[in-house]
């Protein structure tokens, strides 16, 4: 599998942009069935560390170092919550091998997530590869359907 929330439209299951999509497939082939060794995806979230008000994220599959994909250098679609657990949008920056999240609105933090909706728009984490890290949450919390369940008499 590969990640392609950074090139696909969320009008249409199918990216338009079949090229991306190619060569991120390609890449993870030669890796694990070819055995050509070298970076094959994106950051893959490994852990999190609340400190002084700010979330510091590690991750695995860096690859040569962890970049923005933005002029100013800041990372969109983080955000962080409390323990009231209610989210907010985060200011994020690279910070050598990890990511630096925090918000003015959660004195706090308890739980980190990115790029968490259906059609995220705008991430820009990605890898010195060029691969994009997968959207993910640090937390364990209920989701909205977990107590939802299918009933066809």
């Amino acid at each position: 599998m590969s990640v392609t929330a950074d090139i696909g439209d969320p009008h249409d299951i199918h990216p338009k942009d079949k090229q991306d999509v190619g060569k991120r497939l390609a890449a993870i082939a030669l890796n694990d069935v070819y055995g050509f060794q070298q970076t094959h995806g994106g950051p893959d979230y490994d852990s999190v560390f609340f400190s002084s008000g700010k979330a510091y994220l590690f991750f695995k599959s860096r690859g040569q170092g962890l970049l923005s994909r933005d002029q100013s250098g800041y990372l969109r679609g983080f955000e962080i919550a409390g323990p009231d657990r209610k989210f907010y949008y985060a200011r994020a920056q690279v910070r050598g091998e990890r990511v630096e999240v925090y918000s003015d609105s959660v004195a706090q933090p308890v739980a980190v997530r990115y790029g968490w909706s259906n059609a995220p728009d705008g991430i820009n984490l990605y890898n010195v590869e060029g691969f994009p890290a997968s959207p993910f949450r640090t937390d364990q919390w209920p989701g909205v359907t977990d107590s939802v369940r299918f009933y066809k008499p």
